[in-house]
C-alpha cells in the first residue's frame, strides 16, 4: 500500500514531467496495487493466495501508454503481413511484400493500423486467460495456452486478409469493401476461440492423465 501511494505520488508529480498517458497508466496501476494491499491487510495472505488470479487479473484494466500501444500495433502489422504473404504463397498466388504492403496481381494491400487486430487480440488473450484458469490445473499448461495466443492472433488476422483478398479478386470486388472487411472480425475471432477450446481440450486431457500420486504444479 505504501508502494501504491509512492507510485501515485510519482504519477501526479510535476517533477518527473511524464506524459498524461503514462501518468494515467501509473495511477491505475497504483490503484490496483492499493486494492491488493488492502486485501492482504484486511483479509490476510491466505485469502490473497485464494483469490490470486482475480486480484492480479485487475491489472488488465490498466491502460497501456501510447508508445506501448504503437509498438504492439506495429508488431502485429508486420507479423500479420508476413503471415498473409505465406498464405498467398501456399495458395500459389503471386505476392510480393514490402513491409506492411502486399502486392498481388491487380491488387495492392496495406495492413493498416486499423487492421492490426489489437483489440481482438487483447480479447483473445483475456478469454484464454479466463478459460485456462477455469479448466487447466498446472501453471505451465496455462502459460503454454497464453503463449499460443500471440501466433494465433497473427494467423487469425492473416487469414482474414487472405480470405477478403481472394474473395475480392476471384468472386466479387465488393468483398474488398464489404461487411467482411469492416465487421467480419467476429467471424475470425470465433475461429480463434474454437482453436483455443481445442488446445484447452488437449492440454486438459494430459492434465487429467497426470500420475495420481503427483499433484500438478500450480
Amino acid at each position: 500500500m505504501l508502494a501504491a501511494l509512492a507510485l501515485r505520488y510519482a504519477a501526479g508529480s510535476s517533477v518527473l514531467k511524464i506524459s498524461l498517458d503514462v501518468s494515467l497508466f501509473l495511477s491505475i496501476f497504483a490503484l490496483v496495487m492499493w486494492w491488493i494491499g488492502s486485501t492482504i491487510l484486511c483479509l490476510g495472505l491466505r485469502t490473497f493466495r485464494t483469490f490470486l488470479f482475480p486480484l492480479c487479473f485487475l491489472f488488465l484494466i490498466t491502460p497501456f501508454p501510447e508508445d506501448v500501444v504503437n509498438w504492439i500495433t506495429e508488431f502485429l502489422q508486420q507479423r500479420t503481413a508476413m503471415a498473409a504473404s505465406l498464405l498467398f504463397h501456399f495458395a500459389l498466388v503471386p505476392v510480393t511484400r514490402e513491409g506492411i504492403m502486399l502486392s498481388l496481381p491487380g491488387l495492392d494491400l496495406e495492413v493498416a493500423s486499423q487492421c492490426s487486430s489489437i483489440r481482438s487480440s487483447m480479447m483473445l488473450l483475456v478469454t484464454s486467460m479466463v478459460l485456462g484458469h477455469l479448466f487447466l490445473r498446472s501453471w505451465w499448461r496455462k502459460c503454454l495456452l497464453i503463449a499460443a495466443v500471440i501466433p494465433l492472433s497473427v494467423w487469425k488476422n492473416a487469414l482474414r486478409i487472405f480470405t477478403i483478398a481472394e474473395l475480392g479478386t476471384r468472386v466479387d470486388p465488393g468483398f474488398l469493401d464489404g461487411w467482411l472487411h469492416h465487421s467480419g472480425g467476429i467471424v475470425f475471432f470465433g475461429l480463434a476461440v474454437l482453436v483455443v477450446a481445442i488446445l484447452i481440450w488437449l492440454l486438459r486431457r494430459s492434465d487429467l492423465q497426470s500420475p495420481p500420486g503427483i499433484s500438478p504444479l500450480r
